[in-house]
């Protein structure tokens, strides 16, 4: 069988490693490129062109995004050219070579004021400019009408980069206290989990043409404060987390207060047992104290 060649963009973030790791598990069916924006602009269409056309690209998935939340609300062009004239830029270079592309997005492009699971199909409503962004690099891919996949996701953490697990081990080392919201809900997401989702996906040939979404989290549901309190026993930490409501807490952005995906889907196409939340968090804060 001839492998097939995957460029990852965004390969040294969160996802992108964890990626890498998988990748060893996966070498009889694919060569790997990885890139970051050191090696590869994905806001500029004819870089990726030549990248995908000297390289004999099969797949592309697209790890790299613009995540800082709050300070898309002042840096609004910047998050649009990442989140979407870069996607675009990928889609429409997918349709062109008649390509796959993975592609990764939010719970941020729901309004989050419903209190049932969001499905596939949902309308969306962002009420941040970094949903808004994603929301429109979604729009991109559809339009393009390129193979993709698309995968929401929420509540991203890993032992790479910078997350809310790192934040409050190590807040939770330097403080007698924390105070986190107990009123926005969601699901934690492993990102070795998702990078999981992604080759069980690929395997599956999940897109033979246009556009699929899926939603992907780790099993179960919890606030912010309960992710915090679980953080810090599972970490051996005496910090004591305290409950505060978001009003307590202003931030630029609004953040969804109900951000629970439903995963009917995804396990249907995959047939992938996900781990609850608080399985992937303890190896996650093992790994993380083993460095």
């Amino acid at each position: 069988m001839n492998k097939r060649n995957i460029l990852i963009t965004g390969a040294n973030g969160q996802l992108g490693n964890c990626l890498r790791d998988l990748a060893a598990d996966y070498q009889n069916l694919y060569y790997y490129y990885y890139t970051d924006v050191d090696t590869l602009d994905i806001t500029d269409a004819t870089a990726i062109d030549a990248f995908v056309t000297e390289n004999r690209i099969d797949i592309i998935i697209n790890a790299a995004a613009y995540t800082a939340v709050d300070k898309a609300e002042d840096d609004k062009e910047n998050a649009y050219r990442i989140n979407c004239t870069a996607v675009k830029n990928l889609a429409d270079v997918a349709k062109k070579h008649d390509l796959t592309l993975v592609h990764i997005s939010t719970d941020y492009v729901f309004s989050g004021e419903m209190a049932t699971p969001h499905v596939e199909t949902e309308t969306t409503d962002p009420k941040s400019v970094y949903g808004s962004t994603k929301l429109a690099g979604e729009q991109a891919i559809v339009e393009s009408g390129c193979k993709a996949t698309v995968i929401r996701t929420s509540w991203l953490y890993s032992e790479y980069g910078n997350n809310f697990v790192k934040t409050m081990l190590r807040l939770g080392a330097e403080r007698e206290s924390l105070r986190v919201v107990c009123d926005q809900i969601g699901g934690p997401t492993y990102a070795g989990d998702l990078a999981t989702v992604i080759f069980r996906l690929l395997e599956t040939g999940s897109t033979l043409s246009g556009t699929e979404f899926y939603h992907f989290a780790n099993e179960g549901v919890c606030s912010w404060f309960d992710f915090a309190k679980t953080i810090m026993e599972m970490g051996g930490l005496n910090c004591r987390v305290e409950a505060i409501p978001s009003s307590d807490y202003p931030a630029k952005a609004r953040r969804p207060a109900f951000s629970v995906f439903n995963l009917g889907k995804v396990k249907a196409a995959t047939g992938m047992q996900i781990p609850y939340w608080r399985e992937s968090l303890i190896l996650t804060i093992n790994k993380l104290q083993e460095k």
